[in-house]
């Protein structure tokens, strides 16, 4: 970013999130100062700066929302947007490694480039960097991916980097042989917190949803949407409490028999409900 005059000798800009200072004239001209000076501290154009900063650093993080988002879901992109949001920074450190498919399932990609007609440029697994123009590309979950470790392994020798959770992401495979009328998972019940708000405000720094006595997630799985939720406890409960059982229901509120839960629903409420797990408190000495 350029510098902008700022007050008597000094001129300002933001580098790298933060708004650094270099004197215009003196011995030190043109040297960036190691610290604000207390003279442009409250100047306006100092103030302007940091709001600007501000405003960056919710557009980035509402990138990386909406790409976690995408991926999430699985649901068809068109490759046209992407190629409009490449050339903005925030959206490219969002996007750039990603795992894409385009009109082959099988096909699986990093994203490395977008160009403005809307061509991208993918490393494939042999290691080539192929274009795609397909209508819509997939920024798969991995629980979707076939041979998700192969890829994993692949991934750290192109040292890639991904801004959104996606390729090392914690999945759970739903088992198979669940009991018909099976409609919740007790596997990671009886997490104790010394009171509900503990457990909620982990919840909620973790990017869950906390709505009555549960916590909650809400997943596009394929063509419907399915709510994963654990107990956490009445509202205002001062006491200890643990976490409960993990169930899914649709957006009706029916609650859904496990067999009926879909590949990414199952594994995001896994995740969800081992994250508020790991938080417990644990006992140390004899009664660990």
């Amino acid at each position: 970013m350029a510098w902008l005059a700022a007050g008597d000798g000094y001129e300002v800009a933001l580098i790298e999130g933060r708004v650094a200072a270099r004197a215009t004239s003196g011995r030190a001209a043109g040297r960036r100062l190691k610290s604000l000076p207390k003279a442009l501290r409250e100047h306006p154009e100092v103030d302007r700066l940091r709001r600007l900063a501000q405003w960056l650093d919710r557009h980035a993080d509402a990138c990386v929302a909406q790409v976690d988002a995408w991926m999430v879901s699985s649901l068809p992109v068109p490759t046209g947007l992407l190629a409009r949001v490449w050339p903005d920074e925030a959206w490219q450190a969002a996007l750039r490694d990603m795992a894409v498919v385009g009109d082959d399932p099988d096909e699986v990609g990093f994203l490395r480039d977008a160009t403005g007609s809307g061509e991208l440029r993918v490393v494939n697994l042999d290691g080539e960097t192929v274009r795609l123009a397909p209508r819509t590309v997939t920024l798969p979950h991995p629980v979707l991916l076939p041979d998700l470790d192969d890829l994993r392994e692949f991934a750290a020798e192109l040292g890639v980097t991904q801004r959104v959770e996606q390729i090392h992401r914690a999945t759970w495979v739903k088992p198979a042989g669940l009991a018909e009328k099976a409609r919740a998972v007790t596997e990671f019940s009886g997490g104790r917190y010394d009171s509900r708000f503990h457990l909620a405000a982990r919840a909620t720094a973790l990017g869950y949803r906390v709505s009555g006595g549960y916590a909650t997630c809400r997943v596009r799985d394929g063509a419907r949407t399915v709510e994963a939720a654990v107990w956490i406890g009445e509202p205002y409960w001062e006491d200890s409490v643990e976490t409960g059982d993990l169930i899914w229901h649709d957006r009706d509120g029916r609650s859904l028999p496990l067999r009926e839960v879909g590949p990414v629903a199952w594994s995001e409420g896994m995740r969800m409900a081992a994250a508020l797990y790991a938080g417990r408190k644990v006992e140390e000495g004899g009664k660990a």
